[in-house]
C-alpha cells in the first residue's frame, strides 16, 4: 500500500476535524430528540393512566360507599335474621327499595345481589330466590372463600341471570364488589355483591381519553379487566400475547415504563398500580410509531448535517490547498515533484528532510575531507622536512604556512625525538596490530604534550617522529624538561596500551634548518635497542660511536648443533639451541650495524641447508618477500630471535618431521608385510633390514616407534594368532603346529602358549570346540 502524501493527510485531517463535530452534533441532536420524544410520550401516557385510575377509583369508591349504606341498614340487618318467605313481603319490599336507591346513583351498577346462606335466600333485580335451588349456587358459595371481607373480583355475568334471560347479560364478565355479611359479625354467612359490567370500564376510559384502544386494566391476579378487544376480558395477560409480565407482578414497583413484545411486535408499556385495589393500568404504544416520529426528526437532522458536511469538506479542501502551497514551493526549489513522493513511497517532509540531511552531510563530509587533506598535507610536508627534501627557505615557508612560525621564533632550543613500540613474548598484540597501536600512541602524544611545545607527531617507518622545543636556552634545563616528557610519555603508553616503548633523542639544536640532521640522529639512537633492550630512552650524544673495536667471534659449533637438531626434527632441542646461539651473538659489544654481520651469516647458512635438503623457499615464505629485508628491519633482540624461530627455523623443522613420519610409516608397513607372509620361516630383524637396505638398529627403533612393539614381540604375537586359528579350525596336531612355527620341539611351544594364553594348546582346542557346539545348539 502506497503511503499518502502530506497534502492527502492534511486534507484527511481537516475534513475529519470539520466532519466529526458535525456528525457528533447531528447524532447527539437526533438521539436527544428521540429520547425527549420517548420521555414526553411516556410522561403523557403516565398522566393518562393516572387520570383513568383516578376516575375509575372515584366511581369504585362511590359504589363501595353506597353498598356500605345498604349493608349497614337496619332493613338488611333485619332481613338477615328472617327466611324471607311470602309472609315477609313488606321486609322484602323495603330491601328492594334499598337496592334501587343504590342503583339510582351514576355508578354504572348492573345489579346488586344479597345472599343469605344461613336462611337460604338470594335477592337480586329479578326477584327472590332460594339458594338451594339456584343454578350457580356453587360458584356463588365459593365467593365466601375470598380472603378479605371486602374485595373486588371478576365474576362471570351468567351467575347473576336466571335461565330465562341468561343471554341478555351486557358483558360476559362483571366486576363484583363483594362484602361478607353480617359486617359486624364474626361468623359470616351472607354476601352483598355490587356488579359492574366489565365492558362498562371502556366507557369510563373513552370519556377521559382520546385513544382508549391503548389502555389495558388487569387485576392483582393479572386477569384482564379492560382491553380494546372485549373477547380477551377475563383471560390472563400472558394469553393476550405479552412476552414479559414480571414488572407488572412486582408489587414493589408501583409505576414505571418498560419494553415488551406483544405477539411479534415491540411495544413500550407504561403502567400504574392502584393503591385502592391493586389493579394495574397499562398504556401501550408501538415502538414503530415512536420511531416513525423520530425518523422525521432524523431525516431533517440528516439533511442539515449533510449540508454542513458539504460546506466543511469544501472549506477543508480549500484551506488544505492554501496551507500546502508553501510546501509545494519548497519541493519545487529542491527539484522534487509529487511523482517522486508516489515513486519513493515517502511524504513531502521525508523528501525535504532527506534533501537537507544530504546537504548537511555533504557539508560535514566536505569539512572532514578538507580537514583530513590539510592534516595529510601537513603530515606529508613534515615528513619531507624530516627527510631533508626542502631548502632552508622552502622549509620556513612551509612551517609559516601551517602556523608554526610563532613557535619557532619563541623556541631557543629544539630536539627531535623518535618513538618506537616494543613487542615482547608476553605482549597481547602482534605485528599485525602495529599500525593501529602507532595511531593510538600518536593520539597519546597529542594529548599529553602541549601543542605550543611541539610539532604535530607523524608516523615514519614504523616510528613516531616529532619536534619539541622550549624557550629556555639553558642546555641542562632543556635536557631535564625533555627527559621528564619522555618518561611521562612512556608511562602513559604502558598504562593505556600495555606496551613498552623506546625513545631516541637527537642532539639539541637552535636553527630549524638542522631538522633533517636531528631526525637522522634520533633514528640512529633507536637502533641501539638491539644492544640496550626495550623500554629505553637513548640520547644520541651518549652513544659511544666509533670508539669500540670490531671483534666478532661467531659461535660456529652452536650453529652446527642447531642445524643437526633441525634435520632430526627435534623441536625442544632446536628451541633451546636457538636461545643459546642468540645469547652468544648478542653477548658481544657491537654497534647496531655490526650486529647485522653474524645475523646475516646465520640466515645465509640456514637457507643453504634448506636448499641442500630440497626445500623450496615458498614452503617457509608463502608471501614471496625477501627474508634478508625482513631481518634487517628488526630492531630488538626479542624481535629478531622470535622472527628467526617463527619464520625460518620452526617451519623447516615441520618439513623435516613430515618427511621422517612418511618414511617411518613406509618402513613399518614393509616389515609387517614380511612377517605376515613369512612367519613360518626363520625370519629375523637382520634379514628384514638387509632386504630393505637399512640398518637393523635404525629399523628396530622405527618399528617400535610406529607399532609400540619390538620386532620379536610382534612376530611372536602373529605366530600365536595363526596357532589359535589352526587349533580352532583344523585337526592339525600340536607337534606339527610347533614345527610350522619354527619351534625346536613341541614342549617349548606348549610352554610359551600356556604363558601367553593361560592354558595349553589342547585345552584351548577343547574350549573352542565346546563353545562352537553350544552356538550350534542355540541356533537349532
Amino acid at each position: 500500500m502506497k503511503p499518502l502524501s502530506f497534502l492527502s493527510k492534511l486534507m484527511i485531517f481537516t475534513i475529519a476535524v470539520s466532519t466529526l463535530p458535525v456528525l457528533f452534533i447531528g447524532s447527539f441532536s437526533y438521539l436527544t430528540s428521540t429520547r425527549e420524544i420517548q420521555k414526553n410520550v411516556n410522561q403523557s401516557k403516565m398522566e393518562l393512566i393516572s387520570q383513568i385510575n383516578s376516575n375509575v377509583e372515584r366511581k369504585l369508591t362511590t359504589v363501595n360507599q353506597t353498598l356500605n349504606q345498604v349493608v349497614n341498614s337496619t332493613v338488611l340487618k333485619k332481613a338477615l335474621q328472617n327466611p324471607l318467605s311470602e309472609s315477609d313481603f313488606k321486609l322484602y319490599n323495603d330491601l328492594r327499595n334499598e337496592i334501587r336507591n343504590m342503583q339510582s346513583f351514576d355508578t354504572k351498577l348492573e345489579d346488586v345481589v344479597l345472599i343469605n346462606l344461613q336462611q337460604d335466600w338470594m335477592v337480586k333485580n329479578s326477584g327472590l330466590y332460594r339458594m338451594g335451588e339456584y343454578k350457580d349456587r356453587e360458584g356463588l358459595e365459593r365467593l365466601m372463600n375470598t380472603p378479605d371481607d371486602t374485595s373486588w373480583i371478576l365474576t362471570p355475568s351468567s351467575w347473576f341471570y336466571s335461565e330465562e334471560n341468561a343471554d341478555s347479560a351486557p358483558c360476559s364478565y362483571s366486576i363484583s364488589l363483594i362484602k361478607k355479611l353480617p359486617v359486624a359479625g364474626l361468623h359470616k354467612y351472607g354476601l352483598a355483591l355490587a356488579n359492574i359490567p366489565a365492558c362498562s370500564l371502556q366507557d369510563v376510559v373513552a370519556t377521559d381519553s382520546e385513544r382508549p384502544d391503548n389502555v389495558i386494566v388487569v387485576n392483582e391476579r393479572q386477569q384482564i379487566l379492560m382491553h380494546p378487544d372485549p373477547s380477551l376480558i377475563g383471560r390472563q395477560l400472558e394469553e393476550s400475547g405479552w412476552g414479559d409480565t414480571s414488572l407488572i407482578a412486582n408489587e414493589a414497583q408501583p409505576a414505571g415504563q418498560f419494553q415488551t413484545f406483544i405477539g411479534k411486535q415491540e411495544y413500550s408499556a407504561t403502567y400504574l398500580r392502584s393503591q385502592l385495589n391493586g389493579w394495574v393500568y397499562l398504556s401501550v404504544t408501538s415502538i414503530g410509531s415512536l420511531t416513525r416520529e423520530a425518523g422525521k426528526i432524523g431525516l431533517y437532522s440528516f439533511y442539515v448535517c449533510l449540508l454542513m458536511l458539504m460546506l466543511s469538506i469544501g472549506l477543508a479542501w480549500f484551506g488544505s490547498r492554501r496551507m500546502y502551497s508553501p510546501i509545494e514551493r519548497l519541493l519545487h526549489l529542491i527539484g522534487r515533484r509529487r511523482t517522486d513522493i508516489r515513486r519513493r513511497h515517502a511524504n513531502e517532509f521525508e523528501l525535504i528532510g532527506e534533501e537537507y540531511h544530504r546537504l548537511f552531510q555533504s557539508k560535514s563530509q566536505l569539512e572532514t575531507e578538507v580537514h583530513q587533506h590539510i592534516r595529510q598535507v601537513l603530515t606529508f610536508s613534515l615528513i619531507e622536512a624530516y627527510q631533508g627534501h626542502y631548502t632552508k627557505r622552502q622549509l620556513l615557508e612551509k612551517l609559516e604556512q601551517y602556523g608554526y612560525n610563532e613557535q619557532i621564533e619563541a623556541w631557543q632550543t629544539m630536539a627531535v625525538f623518535t618513538l618506537a613500540l616494543d613487542f615482547t613474548d608476553d605482549s597481547a598484540y602482534g605485528k599485525k596490530d602495529l599500525n593501529l597501536l602507532l595511531f593510538a600512541a600518536q593520539n597519546i602524544i597529542e594529548e599529553l604534550l602541549d601543542p605550543q611545545s611541539r610539532f604535530a607527531p607523524v608516523i615514519m617507518d614504523q616510528t613516531i617522529v616529532t619536534l619539541i622545543g622550549s624557550p629556555d636556552g639553558e642546555p641542562d634545563s632543556f635536557h631535564q624538561t625533555v627527559y621528564a616528557w619522555t618518561e611521562k610519555l612512556q608511562h602513559e603508553i604502558h598504562q593505556c596500551l600495555k606496551l613498552q616503548s623506546s625513545i631516541g633523542l637527537s642532539l639539541p639544536f637552535q636553527a630549524i634548518h638542522k631538522l633533517s640532521i636531528a631526525y637522522r640522529e634520533g633514528i640512529e639512537a633507536l637502533k641501539y635497542r638491539i644492544k640496550l633492550g626495550t623500554g629505553v630512552i637513548i640520547q644520541y650524544e651518549n652513544i659511544n660511536s666509533g670508539k669500540h673495536v670490531l671483534n666478532v667471534n661467531y659461535p660456529t659449533h652452536k650453529e652446527n648443533d642447531l642445524l643437526d637438531a633441525i634435520k632430526l626434527a627435534e623441536v625442544e632441542k632446536a628451541k633451546e639451541l636457538t636461545g643459546r646461539l642468540f645469547h652468544s651473538l648478542f653477548g658481544q659489544e657491537l654497534s647496531p650495524q655490526e650486529y647485522q654481520i653474524p645475523l646475516t651469516r646465520l640466515l645465509n647458512n640456514l637457507l643453504v641447508m634448506m636448499q641442500e635438503a630440497g626445500i623450496a623457499l615458498h614452503q617457509i615464505q608463502p608471501t614471496g618477500g625477501s627474508l634478508f629485508e625482513e631481518m634487517l628491519g628488526l630492531h630488538t633482540k626479542a624481535e629478531i630471535e622470535d622472527w628467526y624461530w617463527t619464520t625460518v627455523i620452526h617451519p623447516m623443522i615441520r618439513i623435516f618431521n613430515n618427511r621422517q613420519n612418511a618414511q617411518y610409516q613406509n618402513i613399518s608397513e614393509k616389515i609387517i608385510d614380511l612377517i605376515q607372509h613369512e612367519y613360518d620361516a626363520d625370519l629375523t630383524l637382520e634379514a628384514c633390514a638387509a632386504r630393505l637396505h637399512y640398518n637393523a638398529n635404525y629399523i628396530s627403533s622405527i618399528f617400535r616407534k610406529e607399532t609400540g612393539y619390538a620386532f620379536s614381540e610382534y612376530l611372536t604375537m602373529y605366530r600365536f594368532k595363526m596357532a589359535k586359528r589352526w587349533l580352532r579350525e583344523t585337526e592339525m596336531p600340536v607337534k606339527e603346529i610347533a614345527t610350522k612355527l619354527r619351534y625346536n620341539n613341541s614342549q617349548n611351544f606348549i610352554r610359551s602358549f600356556r604363558k601367553v594364553e593361560g592354558m595349553t594348546p589342547g585345552q584351548y582346542r577343547e574350549s573352542a570346540a565346546t563353545l562352537s557346539s553350544g552356538k550350534v545348539r542355540e541356533t537349532s
